[in-house]
């Protein structure tokens, strides 16, 4: 998995490439708690992710749960694949997914 960040002001967009899952997620999360400070909105560019697990789902919930309190979350260009495992989990109803 890579990641790449890119600020703008107070908007942080990262986007990830390649597979989210137990191994990976570790890196994600850490990376999203350390460039937090002063962002008032988070986008997730899923452009290029292939595959996202449980272990994904839940560093994506964590951030929702932290920009809630600072601003706002979104997840973009999500593939048909990916959007089908926020589907079946429900969390269509809780990310906004542009």
């Amino acid at each position: 998995m890579t990641i790449n960040k890119q600020q703008n002001g107070s908007t942080l967009t990262i986007a990830v490439q390649g597979r989210l899952d137990t191994t990976t997620a570790p890196d994600l999360e850490k990376e999203i708690k350390s460039s937090l400070e002063g962002v008032t909105e988070l986008i997730m560019d899923f452009e290029k992710l292939d595959y996202i697990s449980s272990a994904g789902l839940r560093v994506l919930l964590s951030a929702q749960k932290q920009m809630s309190k600072q601003g706002s979350m979104k997840v973009t260009n999500v593939s048909d694949l990916v959007m089908e495992v926020f589907e079946v989990t429900g969390f269509t109803d809780i990310l906004t997914i542009e």
